[in-house]
């Protein structure tokens, strides 16, 4: 069963975010997302310092049953990538809340943030 941390945001395209104290959003993609591909075996991280906007494609996820495109959550600038993923893509797999993040974005606008779904809104969403 997928769990749905209440601290995060979620995109209906099975992305979370996690404001930090610092105004940046660390993003990955969440436990339904890793649970539905599979064992995980390749992550193409977006590039530090790029531009991504919301709902585009921004890295890619290889598993033993697909291919599937991440898309953006919010609009902003790349500051970190999880390059621990590289080495270990399986990290999404055991723990997609925590070690398992994807990137660190600046946001252009936090209220990009207040647009995503609450826990309970992307629970629906994934039943």
């Amino acid at each position: 069963m997928s769990s749905f941390p209440d601290d995060l945001k979620y995109a209906a395209t099975h992305e979370w975010v996690r404001v930090e104290t610092d105004g940046t959003v660390v993003m990955g993609i969440s436990d339904h997302a890793q649970e539905l591909l599979g064992d995980i075996v390749f992550i193409e991280l977006p590039e530090e310092g790029a531009e991504v906007a919301a709902e585009q494609e921004m890295s890619v996820v290889e598993s033993v049953k697909a291919a599937s495109d991440i898309y953006a959550p919010i609009t902003g600038t790349i500051v970190e990538v999880n390059k621990a993923l590289i080495d270990a893509p399986e990290t999404v797999n055991s723990s997609p809340y925590d070690e398992g993040w994807f990137c660190r974005i600046q946001p252009n606008n936090a209220a990009d943030i207040d647009a995503l779904l609450d826990a309970d809104a992307y629970a629906k969403i994934c039943e």
